[in-house]
């Protein structure tokens, strides 16, 4: 069997290389621009969302979850602290009662999550002890098992690991996909045409630019994001990650590295210019917790697209009536939380192994609709 998948962010490559682990014969495409997840930084604590689907908080639970396993399997075990490292999550709310609130649901969630660790309101001396540079006079609620993901390092290693196992890596643009004599011709910028088994398809916004013209409507919408990368002199490796009240969060990484952000535009679509505008607004609006965030040196400004179903969950699985084509898409700003999970659930479905969730509760068939019969 010769598989395609198309579109390498972290649910493409996540799959291609379980697939290939599995002794398939795997190519992987990639255009390598605009992708959300190389730009993004992830912060795998779900526990605490409010939001009230409950397929997509079984989701993102068991995609925080899987994290240690996945690692595992994909071998960043040498690399794991610059990739992936559980550091807690310190979360602001700007009343008590509601602080309180977040307090008796994490301890509530953590009946079906011990993974959630440690659960302890901070006071502000506690959360100066954590982290130096910041001054508040407010509580805070810390989750021990709360961790921080570099994107962009994360997906390096998987097509690395990829790679090695014998997984062929394209770099380039799909330009069509057509069925013909039970299999899938692949047309792409640079390589003459190609024929697979079966594709998946994981290429976030995009997704609607290779199912139109196969007579698909698909309810996917872009979202640009923007995230600051400061370069300081501090030791920030062990911090926690910090979500304030209705600012952008601050994600610490090794060597004195933070990103902040991200932002959320809908009315930018595809735009991949960095906007200082907005990066400076971001970082206007942290000043107030970390009032020395000015004095250190602005690195870069990351830019990616997410993409956004209609109701903000996500899909995936086989297209109804097309089982030799899957599809993945809609996991939004919670991507680097999902994905590998989702990887893993599409490549389980595959191969014909047990899937970890049921599949039928994130099917593409409420978004992805026939215009033709």
């Amino acid at each position: 069997m010769k598989i395609a998948v198309i579109g390498g962010g972290i649910v493409g490559a996540t799959t291609a290389f379980y697939l290939v682990k599995a002794g398939i014969d795997v190519t992987l495409f990639d255009e390598g621009i605009g992708q959300a997840s190389t730009a993004a930084a992830g912060i795998i604590s779900p526990w605490l969302s409010q939001r009230r689907n409950k397929n997509w908080y079984a989701l993102a639970k068991e995609g925080a979850k899987f994290y240690p396993t996945f690692l595992k399997d994909i071998a960043a075990e040498s690399t794991q602290n610059a990739l992936y490292k559980q550091v807690g999550t310190l979360l602001f709310k700007n009343k008590p009662q509601l602080l309180e609130k977040l307090y008796r649901l994490a301890l509530d969630r953590k009946n079906e999550a011990p993974e959630i660790g440690a659960i302890t309101l901070l006071s502000p001396q506690e959360i100066q002890k954590k982290i130096p540079v910041v001054h508040t006079q407010e509580s805070a609620l810390f989750i021990g098992g709360g961790a921080r993901v570099d994107g962009k390092a994360l997906i390096s290693h998987l097509i690395t690991q990829f790679r090695t196992l014998g997984g062929q890596y394209q770099q380039e643009k799909v330009r069509s996909l057509q069925p013909q004599n039970n299999a899938w011709i692949i047309e792409s910028t640079t390589s003459s045409p190609k024929a697979f088994d079966q594709i998946v398809l994981t290429t976030g916004a995009w997704l609607p630019s290779l199912l139109t013209p196969l007579h698909y409507e698909v309810d996917i919408r872009p979202q640009k994001g923007q995230l600051v990368e400061l370069q300081t002199p501090l030791a920030t490796h062990n911090w926690p990650v910090i979500m304030p009240q209705g600012k952008a969060d601050i994600i610490p990484f090794n060597d004195g590295k933070l990103l902040i952000g991200a932002t959320h535009e809908n009315d930018l679509k595809f735009d991949l210019a960095p906007d200082v505008k907005k990066a400076n607004g971001m970082l206007h609006d942290i000043a107030p917790l970390i009032p020395t965030i000015y004095d250190y040196q602005q690195a870069d400004i990351r830019v990616g697209t997410r993409a956004f179903t209609s109701d903000f969950l996500p899909f995936f699985g086989a297209i109804s009536h097309e089982e030799t084509l899957l599809v993945a898409s809609g996991l939004g700003s919670s991507g680097l939380t999902t994905g590998p999970i989702i990887g893993k659930m599409i490549s389980d479905f595959i191969l014909k192994k047990p899937s970890t969730l049921p599949m039928e509760h994130y099917t593409p068939a409420p978004y992805i609709k026939k215009t033709v019969t």
